[in-house]
């Protein structure tokens, strides 16, 4: 793939690593950033779909982006409801934001893209993955899940999720950061490192949109059609997507592996260089 912007593109700001752009896709401004990796040239980008609430460079790959880039050009979109990306404001699906990932991957070069999606950003690259299987080398799914409809502790979270939202953001943080990370992980960093990560997913429009959309995800009839060489990473002590869900994508999808990482929801924060070593070993095989 190559990392040039197309004349539709909108240029924001570049430097010699990285240039932030946009893409128009229906009703929406979709910015995205591409990291262009120091030995990228022989090797596929690598696309990585945030989670609920969370922009692609800001919130969840600030940290981690660049422990790919020495290998590879990654790129961060945006898609709507977080950060910069401007929309109508109206309820999201999955295959929208999977329209918005695909045109990111033809926008910035045209692909195919290895594409990794973390939390929410699960189903919709397994969406991108089964509706425009050209555009996808490889897939990798964190901590994702199928369906939400008959899995009532997904319901029930997401539900709370939404009420604490528009009554009590302070306890939507809490819940989220509750969630988010494993006991071990909130005990070692203490009082004051875990009341620094309470603020970090404020409820803002953007993300209760996210959670909506959240509560409706149902992926099930496209996982069959998913061709592309897959791993599914599960987290045995993630209390927002438990375990399970990652397994049974796992096991819906013909031919994938599965890896399950000793961690929280946000493994790439809690366990930064096994989700790392586990991604990296996967793409290079």
């Amino acid at each position: 793939m190559s990392t040039s912007i197309t004349a539709t593109t909108e240029t924001a700001t570049a430097t010699a690593a990285s240039l932030a752009a946009a893409v128009s896709v229906g009703g929406a401004r979709v910015h995205y950033d591409v990291h262009v990796g120091a030995a990228s040239s022989s090797r596929p980008a690598l696309l990585l779909v945030h989670g609920t609430g969370s922009g692609g460079a800001v919130v969840n790959w600030g940290r981690t982006a660049g422990r790919f880039t020495p290998a590879r050009t990654v790129i961060t979109p945006d898609l709507s409801g977080a950060d910069r990306t401007v929309d109508d404001g109206g309820a999201l699906t999955v295959e929208g934001l999977a329209a918005q990932v695909a045109a990111v991957i033809e926008d910035a070069g045209g692909g195919p893209v290895d594409l990794l999606g973390f939390s929410m950003g699960a189903p919709v690259a397994a969406a991108v993955a089964a509706l425009r299987p050209e555009l996808v080398g490889r897939l990798i799914l964190v901590a994702g899940w199928a369906h939400t409809e008959g899995d009532e502790y997904l319901r029930n979270l997401f539900t709370l999720w939404e009420r604490l939202g528009e009554h009590d953001p302070a306890g939507f943080g809490r819940s989220v950061t509750m969630t988010g990370f494993s006991r071990g992980f909130l005990n070692a960093i203490g009082r004051e490192g875990v009341e620094a990560l309470v603020p970090n997913m404020p409820p803002t429009p953007g993300t209760l949109r996210h959670v909506a959309l959240d509560l409706g995800v149902d992926v099930r009839a496209l996982l069959p059609r998913i061709t592309a060489p897959t791993l599914v990473v599960g987290c045995a002590r993630d209390a927002t997507v438990p375990v399970e869900n990652s397994r049974e994508l796992a096991a819906a999808i013909g031919g994938s592996s599965y890896a399950e990482i000793d961690a929280g929801h946000v493994v790439f924060f809690e366990k930064e260089d096994e989700f790392v070593r586990t991604v990296s070993d996967f793409l290079d095989a």
